[in-house]
């Protein structure tokens, strides 16, 4: 078992929401308040020992948002060790180049859109199905 959102983090993790890249307060402005498909996206969750971006429990996906010092062999290093802990206990990471958010945003939606297991969207689901009572 491991934890989510640990005490010990906490302080970093409304560090890093105060403090978002640009690129991710781009991509929030785009999936904040479920606006993706009615998922409910988080800012700076952690789990375990690591920080992610963004993470949608409901489809266990993170997403992780990569500046320039994530293509250097330490940061390839780092961004390993943590995909392999989030991988193994069932969480899909998806990563971007943070210039993708600004040159392609609607890749970078339909790319996590594709890894939701349910893709009818919930606002099309609640408005097709029947009433519960006549």
């Amino acid at each position: 078992m491991f934890n989510y959102n640990k005490k010990t983090l906490e302080a970093n993790r409304k560090k890093l929401r105060n403090n978002l890249t640009p690129a991710e307060a781009a991509l929030w402005e785009l999936i904040k308040n479920k606006k993706l498909d009615g998922r409910k996206f988080r800012r700076q969750h952690s789990i375990g020992n690591f920080i992610l971006d963004f993470y949608c429990p409901e489809e266990k996906l993170a997403i992780e948002l990569d500046g320039e010092d994530h293509y250097w062999d330490e940061g390839m290093k780092r961004d390993k060790i943590k995909t392999s802990y989030i991988n193994s206990h069932g969480i899909e990471i998806l990563r971007f180049e943070n210039k993708l958010v600004f040159k392609d945003p609607e890749f970078v939606l339909n790319t996590i859109k594709n890894k939701f297991r349910d893709t009818t969207p919930l606002s099309s689901a609640l408005a097709d199905s029947e009433p519960l009572l006549s």
